[in-house]
């Protein structure tokens, strides 16, 4: 990975220019506001339509929270290894249920902001457009001036 330098989501390519040179454009489409937990069925989870299997330690604080669960269960299988390989049948939550979100109908949050990854050195507010239109209007007026900055040398 040579050239790249660590930043707070991974490894990225070194800036030419400080934080303060940059603008950065995002949509946000926020957990808390813009999804709802949601069922298995509602989500079309695999485990629930079709079944699952988990395989954990024999006597284990996993097969203690599967025993305690309340889900049902087929069978249980030892492997040649010696844990214990629980079948559970279709049509139940599996045990992702609580992760399981379906989107609202909100729209997105398009923003600027001053600054990259690295931070905001001006300290301003982002600015929130009110529509996708206005957004990537303003997004092309920026690349138009990086463009032509670059054409004027």
């Amino acid at each position: 990975m040579t050239g790249l330098i660590p930043s707070p989501d991974g490894m990225r390519v070194p800036p030419a220019m400080p934080a303060a040179a940059y603008q950065t454009y995002s949509v946000h489409v926020p957990l808390q506001t813009h999804w709802r937990p949601a069922s298995c069925a509602e989500v079309d989870c695999d485990a629930h339509q079709r079944g699952w299997a988990t395989t954990v330690m024999p006597d284990s604080a996993d097969e203690a929270a599967i025993k305690g669960s309340g889900r049902r269960w087929s069978t249980v299988e030892k492997t040649p290894e010696g844990w214990h390989r629980y079948v559970f049948p279709a049509g139940q939550p599996c045990f992702a249920a609580a992760r399981h979100r379906v989107r609202l109908d909100r729209p997105e949050i398009y923003v600027r902001r001053d600054g990259d990854w690295r931070g905001n050195p001006y300290g301003t507010d982002p600015y929130v457009h009110t529509s996708a239109d206005l957004w990537v209007e303003d997004f092309g007026e920026h690349q138009q001036q990086i463009a032509d900055a670059i054409q004027r040398g």
